[in-house]
């Protein structure tokens, strides 16, 4: 049996399963944790200790069709004016509840589109964030960059901010893709954009690239990454579309018959995947490449590699704290949303408190199931006696749920006295196979295709 077929047998083509940036998984975040648990996680950050913070900016001046994320398409600079001055505040108010001399090993601007802040606002936001929570010595500052949405001045007025990490979102090349997707971007902006940003001294560049888009071919997908790989990225996402209309209403407008079924859709990945590695890349995790020298693939080597809500990341930091509306944070007592609506977001600020509105406070098993996913994700390999090491479980305990899982995916999944491990060729079964250890009931979720 070839391991297509292993594949279809064991429910590839016909799955949905989370994507495991976190866990519990969103849809499991409840009320119950607020501004009050929030700021009590905050403080409790060690004085002297490094965090990473992420800043979500949910305006763009055209809302892309393919995109599920929570954003909101303006035309006027007025509100994303208005949002800066509340980050500020929000910025002042978590400076109030952090212990003296935090660092930040990680920031990252998200969105939407970052790059529609005015160079003032860049600048401003910039100053106040690290006036407050100063970069750490080896720190990263990201940026995502819409090649669209950005010019000489703010590519400058980051530079100067002290951004060493770029993020462009590339998406597919391909012009009759581009507007199936509402995104229309050239090869040739792209480049200039990425020219722009090496010529100010910005050595790391990543980009986002997708398949299981509408009318992609393994042609297709192949020619769009040839060309990504003339930009030379030093870490590149290789997502799958999510097709999540009941989610995002934009996404109604792509025609659901063009887009590509689940085998073919491992098909594109795989195309792409040989192209990634032909040129030197080295395969993170489930859908990330990384040039040898970039910190994804030391951290790979080195057994550093972790998941967070950004994806694979080389931060080893044990907070990470989501500024903005509907950021979320992660602390080592569990995680917290902040209110999904940016008016309610920014009035909450305004009167003095956090906005967090939900999110989930770690108990039982929760942190030892939430490092085998993640180990999973990350090396595809549990090691035992770091499970019998960190958390308070016993041999039989891990073994029971070992055999479980195997007792599903059979010669899919090797188990040994030192652990258990995914092999390459049933690497497309991760998803699933991290599903087997969640003990959370996904029977309500309506998370993307496995594959």
């Amino acid at each position: 049996m070839n391991i297509q077929s292993d594949l279809k047998r064991l429910g590839l083509f016909d799955a949905r399963a989370p994507r495991y940036t976190s866990y519990p998984t969103a849809p499991h975040f409840a009320p119950g944790v607020g501004p009050g648990q929030f700021a009590e996680w905050i403080e409790a950050v060690p004085a002297g200790a490094s965090i990473s913070l992420y800043i979500h900016v949910p305006f763009c001046r055209r809302l892309c069709w393919f995109c599920a994320c929570r954003t909101q398409g303006t035309s006027s600079d007025a509100p994303v004016v208005a949002y800066a001055d509340m980050l500020k505040a929000e910025i002042a108010l978590l400076h109030r509840h952090l212990a003296p001399g935090v660092t930040l090993s990680r920031l990252h601007w998200g969105g939407g589109t970052p790059t529609l802040l005015s160079p003032d606002l860049m600048r401003g936001l910039a100053d106040q964030v690290f006036d407050a929570v100063p970069l750490a010595k080896g720190g990263e500052f990201s940026v995502e960059i819409d090649p669209n949405e950005v010019d000489s001045e703010r590519l400058d007025a980051l530079a100067a901010a002290g951004m060493n990490r770029a993020s462009i979102g590339v998406q597919d090349f391909d012009p009759e893709i581009q507007k199936l997707i509402g995104r229309e971007q050239s090869y040739e902006l792209t480049k200039q954009v990425v020219d722009m940003i090496r010529d100010r001294g910005i050595a790391s560049l990543n980009a986002d690239i997708l398949y299981g888009l509408p009318n992609q071919t393994n042609a297709r997908i192949a020619d769009s990454v040839q060309k990504l790989l003339t930009l030379s990225p030093d870490r590149v996402a290789l997502y799958g579309y999510a097709h999540v209309p009941w989610m995002s209403r934009r996404q109604q407008l792509i025609p659901s018959d063009k887009l590509p079924g689940a085998e073919d859709r491992l098909s594109l990945f795989d195309t792409a995947r040989e192209l990634f590695a032909w040129d030197g890349y080295s395969e993170i995790g489930i859908d990330h490449f990384a040039r040898p020298t970039d910190g994804l693939a030391i951290a790979q080597a080195n057994g550093t590699l972790r998941r967070n809500f950004q994806g694979y990341t080389d931060d080893t930091a044990a907070a990470l704290i989501g500024l903005g509306a509907s950021s979320i944070s992660r602390f080592p007592q569990g995680f917290a949303q902040n209110a999904s609506a940016t008016a309610a977001h920014t009035k909450a600020i305004r009167d003095g408190h956090f906005s967090v509105h939900r999110g989930h406070i770690f108990a039982g098993e929760d942190l030892l199931r939430a490092r085998i996913i993640e180990a999973l994700m990350c090396d595809f390999r549990i090691d035992k006696t770091e499970l019998l090491r960190d958390f308070d479980t016993s041999p039989e305990a891990v073994e029971t749920m070992f055999q479980s899982a195997k007792a599903t995916f059979g010669d899919m999944v090797t188990v040994t006295d030192d652990g258990f491990a995914i092999p390459p060729r049933a690497r497309p079964l991760t998803r699933m196979i991290a599903r087997a250890f969640d003990a959370y009931d996904h029977a309500k979720a309506q998370h993307s295709a496995a594959v």
